[in-house]
């Protein structure tokens, strides 16, 4: 799990960005993924950082 440092809107989800290795990474999630995932899109593009991504099994949550 890699902590989220940014999200960006795009045509039809969301890109979310971590930190891995020193080297800036993204990936993107439809937004029937992060609804299956039960993830607030509106709190993703505002708090980005409250999450975790795992970009091995294509899966964000948010942090505790």
């Amino acid at each position: 799990m890699y902590d989220v440092v940014g999200s960006k809107k795009v045509g039809n989800g969301v890109v979310v960005m971590w930190d891995e290795n020193k080297e800036l990474k993204y990936d993107s999630f439809n937004f029937q993924e992060l609804i299956d995932l039960k993830i607030n899109v509106l709190d993703l593009l505002d708090r980005p950082v409250s999450y975790a991504v795992d970009p091995v099994a294509h899966r964000i949550m948010p942090k505790l």
